[in-house]
């Protein structure tokens, strides 16, 4: 395995001065010592893998120096169009590293929304012709590597891609917590409260990661059915998105379209918060969990407390909304709330404490849309 500290300094050596991407689960030891090393004006955690690529393309533009982008695999599509519009050879010739977690490499076991993207990497960095490396777990020979891969990035002056295969490297917990005020409420008992207090009719759009887990968990502890539930595996920042499609195709009803959003999935694509307002769903209820970070891939800060998102929902047309912090506040705003024609928006600002013991869905994607799609049709 690689020393985090080794491949930092390494890539310093080799020129590397500016670092921007989305973190993820297999880089989590590598991107948590870059969090505790470097200056804060030297690294951004982005809002999405695009926007990475093109905040590291200006940086280059700026100064010159070489940037590298990281991110996961999942998020390879994200990153397609500046990558081969703006940053490649024939276009701006902008040279890159772009660090990437294999989830779902073929071979190993994984998630179902990681196996297809997994078995895809390599062929999508091929169709892009993008020159790539898998880094290897031997200290000396992945150095070699870097230094052969840095050498014709800046030659060819485009971008060149690291992949990172699991267990890769050494651990390294982040030192630097995520600032954040003090508050009472978990992200599984915010959920819990409202998931219990849903109409029995009402649906849920969770988003990927432990929300929808901890949803899932709660659904067994209380003897009922998945069948209202629509579980958000995979496509991080589009749940949003997939309860307005649902809100939109069951047209006037009396059924709640709740969608149980994250911080930083509502701020990859917060364009949809003005889709929604403008599209205008009554019946669309969209709570935000806030924990200002990205928990699930080593707790990364994001923006997500320095975001006013009430007073941005409310001008991109939704009708009512409000954040809340404690439990007393969560019963009283979501009362409030249902009684008001959509969209509304609730922000539930939560601590980030996760049960160890937390597990995952026992159902398979597929289970989950068949069983959610018949109780939608009244099968």
């Amino acid at each position: 395995m690689l020393k985090p500290a080794v491949i930092y300094e390494k890539l310093q050596k080799l020129g590397v001065s500016f670092w921007c991407g989305v973190p993820d689960s297999l880089l989590k030891p590598f991107l948590s010592y870059v969090t505790d090393h470097t200056p804060s004006e030297s690294h951004i955690i982005a809002a999405n893998e695009g926007a990475a690529v093109g905040i590291a393309a200006g940086f280059h533009l700026s100064t010159g120096k070489l940037p590298l982008v990281y991110l996961q695999n999942s998020g390879l599509g994200n990153t397609v169009n500046p990558l081969l519009s703006l940053a490649d050879e024939h276009v701006y010739s902008i040279p890159m590293l772009v660090l990437i977690g294999w989830r779902g490499e073929p071979g190993t076991k994984d998630e179902p929304q990681h196996m297809k993207q997994g078995s895809c990497t390599t062929a999508m960095l091929e169709s892009m012709q993008m020159p790539f490396i898998v880094l290897d777990t031997d200290e000396a020979t992945a150095q070699s590597q870097l230094a052969d891969l840095v050498k014709d990035c800046i030659s060819r002056s485009c971008p060149h891609a690291i992949l990172v295969r699991d267990n890769t490297f050494a651990g390294w917990k982040l030192q630097a917590k995520p600032p954040a005020p003090n508050l009472e409420l978990s992200r599984e008992e915010a959920v819990t409260i409202l998931a219990n207090s849903l109409e029995k009719n009402d649906i849920i759009v969770s988003t990927t990661g432990k929300l929808s887990r901890e949803l899932y968990e709660l659904r067994v502890r209380n003897g009922d059915s998945h069948e209202r539930d629509f579980y958000t595996v995979g496509s991080m920042g589009h749940t949003a998105s997939i309860a307005l499609g649902i809100a939109v195709g069951l047209g006037e009803t009396t059924r709640n379209v709740c969608c149980f959003d994250g911080d930083g999935s509502v701020l990859m694509h917060m364009g949809t918060l003005s889709t929604i307002g403008f599209t205008a769903p009554k019946r669309l209820r969209h709570f935000i969990f806030n924990n200002g970070a990205h928990e699930s891939v080593g707790g990364q800060p994001t923006s997500g407390f320095q975001t006013d998102f009430p007073t941005i929902a409310k001008a991109c047309g939704y009708t009512w909304a409000r954040k809340v912090s404690t439990s007393a506040e969560l019963k009283e705003a979501y009362k409030e709330m249902m009684f008001q024609d959509g969209p509304t928006l609730l922000e539930i600002q939560v601590a980030i404490r996760t049960r160890d013991d937390l597990g995952r869905p026992k159902s398979t994607p597929v289970e989950n849309k068949t069983s959610f799609m018949n109780n939608l049709h009244g099968k």
